[in-house]
């Protein structure tokens, strides 16, 4: 075994539950891990979690240093830099991502690595289960959640990995490649991003504060209370799971060790359970990340109206629920969860405008960005994945935001325009008299937009469209 090691560090951005980092701190005296940015994966596809990624960088290098174990951002492509990669004496570990294009590069540099005789070992990611262990009695994979959870939970009961050692603190820390790349580096161009400073500071000690607040004083009611986007009732742990800081085996652990169980654990823990269904999802069916699983909606007359789509994103299309998520996203880099069911069926069904575009539009902006679970969502809004909602389940964006929002207060904050209004309006503003709109000076079609569809009309449109690809 090499003196030295390089830990590839990806959606693991922490020192706690990660195999590889442990692995290389255990069996070497000198350790390196390394960053690779690739700018393919991210320009004008990822460009909030840009920002998200270089505050991680930040933070995991203080963490790292405590141990003696240096990290360095390299900005490159994957393939090119292992392939041009000199040193010898070493030995490289990962962990893997669960991603077809990601699990395919992890091919591509075991060939390479092979081929240069350097020793390299990778790890069971950030997974309950590895998704290829979870299939049907025969031999296919689920395509529909009860199922698949029912068989998937036990499994990894059976198997919940111990929690595992600590780092040690190395005798010298290394320099190998002489990185002068700096987190910043990979910032947006466009300063958008800096709003995300009121509302979230990330490392991994902050994902755990959050884990033990959310445990302590949120999840005995979080079956309820997730519903209604006013109240703080989700977990908002998805970005640090997403990013690495909280791997699913510690948030396990942790919901383990509540002492007092109820639905809300169990909500949650199933939460926890459609993230795996998800990466099996696209693991197994690849074709769904580039289009429909269900093939008949490849005739679906999708429109295309850019006007709508900009009033979409941009929060103006006159329905306030909708707008207000759209907002919240662009202003926090989240949404709130039945929210963006909300605002996902809006596009596609009172829009009718394809949902890769709203799937591209969310990659672009959510800081939890999770390509299983935002392909899987988007495809189960549009009635066109596994396990989907059918096509004729359409929300009436009116009526979500009266009983998920009965006074208004989630849409209040994120547009403003509406404050003043009463609560009996606050989700269908243009109903309010005219003279009333003149007295708190907020008229409609000019201080905050009418809406540019009618529900109704809009609904009857959509199951037209449906009918049309079943002849």
């Amino acid at each position: 075994m090499a003196n030295k090691a390089i830990v590839w560090i990806r959606d693991d951005l922490r020192v706690s539950d990660n195999s590889a980092l442990l692995y290389a701190n255990l069996n070497h005296d000198k350790v390196s891990a390394i960053y690779i940015f690739n700018k393919e994966n991210f320009d004008n596809k990822r460009e909030a979690q840009k920002w998200w990624i270089s505050k991680s960088l930040e933070s995991f290098k203080e963490d790292l240093d405590k141990f003696n174990i240096n990290l360095e951002l390299i900005i490159s492509e994957e393939v090119k830099f292992f392939s041009e990669i000199k040193h010898k004496d070493i030995s490289i570990y990962w962990n893997k991502v669960y991603e077809p294009m990601q699990l395919d590069l992890d091919k591509k540099i075991s060939k390479i690595l092979n081929n240069k005789n350097i020793e390299y070992k990778f790890f069971k990611g950030n997974v309950l289960n590895e998704f290829q262990t979870i299939k049907k009695k025969d031999g296919t994979p689920f395509k529909v959640f009860s199922p698949f959870w029912r068989h998937a939970e036990p499994i990894y009961l059976d198997r919940i990995p111990k929690k595992e050692k600590g780092l040690i603190k190395l005798q010298e820390k290394i320099d190998l490649f002489k990185s002068d790349s700096r987190p910043n580096n990979i910032l947006p161009v466009k300063k958008w991003y800096k709003k995300f400073e009121n509302y979230w500071r990330v490392s991994e000690r902050e994902s755990q504060i959050q884990l033990q607040k959310f445990l302590k004083d949120r999840i005995l009611n979080y079956g309820t209370n997730r519903d209604f986007p006013s109240l703080n009732g989700s977990s908002k742990l998805s970005p640090y799971i997403r990013n690495g800081q909280l791997n699913v085996n510690n948030i396990w652990r942790n919901c383990s060790n509540v002492k007092t169980k109820n639905i809300g654990i169990r909500k949650y823990l199933n939460e926890l359970g459609w993230r795996e269904f998800s990466h099996s999802l696209i693991n197994n069916f690849p074709e769904m990340l580039k289009g429909n699983l269900r093939k008949e909606f490849d005739k679906f007359p999708w429109v295309k109206n850019k006007k709508n789509l900009n009033a979409w994103k941009k929060g103006l299309t006159g329905y306030p629920i909708v707008d207000a998520g759209m907002r919240q996203m662009y202003e926090t880099g989240w949404m709130h969860n039945r929210i963006r069911m909300v605002v996902g069926s809006f596009l596609v069904k009172h829009l009718r405008i394809d949902w890769k575009e709203g799937e591209k539009h969310f990659r672009n902006c959510l800081l939890d960005f999770n390509e299983a679970n935002n392909v899987a969502q988007w495809q189960w809004v549009a009635g066109c994945g596994a396990d989907a909602a059918p096509y004729f389940r359409i929300f009436n964006p009116i009526l979500q935001g009266e009983k998920f929002d009965k006074n208004g207060d989630y849409v209040k904050k994120w547009v403003p325009e509406l404050k003043n209004y009463p609560a009996r309006f606050i989700h269908k503003p243009w109903e309010l008299e005219d003279k009333f709109q003149k007295s708190i000076n907020t008229i409609i079609g000019k201080d905050y937009p009418k809406p540019i569809v009618i529900h109704e009309n809009a609904r009857k449109d959509a199951l037209d469209a449906f009918q049309s690809i079943k002849k």
